[in-house]
């Protein structure tokens, strides 16, 4: 068991419920791996308490905090200041405390395209990419391609109107990308024929479900997959991609991606390669 001191530095991750969370069995083996003096603790926190709660880890002097569910656009109206990533995405995931001011950032997004070179080799350019879901890890992940040079995007949702409304917002921030919006249904076709990428923002998945229309069979043998889903491991999608022959990957890079540079931002170090992704693997497959 690690030795807690007087000089031992805190992080954190609030949420509602946050017993689930992996972060802490993540962050703690990066930290002792790094001989950090730091410890991660998880804090559940009732919406009705999010202002006191963030007042209090503040007065604590807390160096930093993860957030997830449900909070993730409330904390915004409690920063001191918020970098691009998190204003694009509209939602933060990690903030920063410095010198008392507390900054948000939003790592998902980051972190999602980090895994796609790492796990796919993917490196957003030319080609169409396709979002299926238009929600706020399809948002994340939209401003982060359009950050990475993204040339062609295509939303594509069961409400077209979220998915124009997700288009208009981004579209007027980032204009060197072209984004589309298409409702999900057989139209989506001729999309998935031309597809260099295909990604699944939703929740679709974690039970076995099929996504709507969407058929691997009809993506190009060039194209790559890639399910947000880490639970299960090998969801429909990427068990038809790879009989497809296609390559393709799940949501644990993305999760350890974004654990990573949260990490980053609160101790100025790298946490060593591969470390966070392999405690999720071996936590998923138990």
């Amino acid at each position: 068991m690690r030795n807690v001191t007087g000089n031992t530095k805190i992080l954190a991750i609030i949420g509602h419920p946050v017993g689930h969370s992996l972060s802490p069995v993540m962050q703690n083996t990066a930290l002792a791996a790094c001989g950090l003096d730091y410890i991660y603790v998880p804090f559940d926190v009732a919406p009705d308490r999010l202002a006191t709660s963030v007042s209090g880890l503040r007065a604590l002097g807390v160096s930093g905090f993860n957030v997830t569910i449900p909070h993730k656009v409330e904390i915004m109206a409690h920063l001191d200041a918020l970098d691009e990533s998190a204003e694009s995405a509209g939602a933060v995931n990690t903030v920063c405390n410095i010198d008392g001011k507390l900054i948000g950032h939003n790592t998902d997004g980051d972190g999602f395209v980090r895994s796609l070179k790492d796990d796919l080799g993917f490196v957003p350019g030319r080609g169409t990419i396709i979002l299926a879901g238009a929600g706020g890890a399809a948002r994340g992940a939209l401003a982060a391609l359009c950050r990475a040079g993204a040339n062609r995007i295509v939303i594509v949702n069961r409400s077209l109107d979220r998915a124009q409304k997700l288009s208009a917002v981004l579209g007027e921030r980032y204009r060197s990308t072209e984004i589309i919006s298409v409702a999900m249904c057989e139209s989506i076709t001729p999309y998935l024929r031309e597809a260099a990428l295909f990604v699944n923002t939703t929740s679709l998945g974690m039970q076995q479900e099929r996504i709507p229309f969407v058929f691997p069979t009809e993506m190009p043998s060039h194209a790559k997959v890639y399910d947000m889903v880490y639970s299960p491991q090998v969801t429909p999608l990427l068990r038809d991609a790879a009989a497809h022959g296609l390559d393709c990957a799940n949501g644990l890079g993305m999760l350890a991606g974004q654990g990573e540079l949260a990490f980053r931002i609160w101790t100025g170090v790298a946490p060593p390669a591969g470390v966070m992704k392999g405690v999720l693997a071996s936590i998923c497959i138990a």
